[in-house]
């Protein structure tokens, strides 16, 4: 059998956790910041845990892990 090819967006956005779980940063942090507020741009910073439903498609796209 051929060796399955990883999605190169995926490895570049995405961390995997001891415990399997996914990580990734958080979006609408890049620019326009002005409309949003102090408590938006606070609770969105660093990196949150993705959901189960995502984390299911995401693992797809990353058949040997990280």
């Amino acid at each position: 059998m051929p060796k399955l090819k990883t999605k190169s967006g995926a490895k570049k956005r995405f961390k995997l956790t001891a415990t399997g779980k996914l990580k990734a940063g958080v979006a609408g942090k890049r620019h326009r910041l002005l409309s949003h507020n102090a408590k938006y741009i606070r609770q969105n910073r660093g990196t949150k845990v993705m959901s189960a439903s995502d984390s299911k498609t995401i693992k797809s796209y990353l058949p040997y892990g990280l």
